[in-house]
């Protein structure tokens, strides 16, 4: 994943509503806290344990067929 700037908001829309996140330095901002993690975030958001960067949109999913 590349380096994102300071400032910039990352949008998700996940079951009818839609988050924001702006990248920090350091870390992200969710809903007035600081997180470390994109992952921690998208797992507060969706309740179960999901790759940051994948939940953001910021990279693909590996495919079962890439892998083989």
């Amino acid at each position: 994943m590349r380096r994102l700037k300071p400032g910039t908001r990352l949008l998700r829309a996940w079951q009818g509503k839609t988050y924001t996140v702006t990248v920090a330095d350091p870390g992200f901002v969710y809903e007035g806290k600081t997180y470390g993690s994109l992952s921690v975030i998208a797992r507060e958001i969706t309740g179960t344990p999901w790759s940051g960067p994948v939940f953001f949109g910021l990279k693909k999913v590996a495919s079962a067929k890439a892998a083989t």
